[in-house]
């Protein structure tokens, strides 16, 4: 995932997020304070993640 998820590639990752098949970590906000577009993925939910996406689930919550 993109360190500025939250800016340039906000647009990318919506899109995504609406496409079939496309499946994603939950991530969450890598530091709001000195890094406000930031986002970083949960290492904890990439079993589980994989897991769902087998059965074209997408694990929630997306946002953590």
């Amino acid at each position: 995932m993109a360190k500025d998820g939250l800016s340039t590639n906000a647009e990318n990752i919506g899109k995504l997020l609406n496409s079939k098949n496309i499946f994603f970590i939950p991530f969450t906000q890598d530091n709001p304070i000195t890094k406000p577009t930031s986002l970083c993925f949960s290492p904890t939910y990439i079993i589980k993640s994989i897991k769902s996406s087998l059965e074209t689930q997408q694990i929630q919550p997306l946002l953590l």
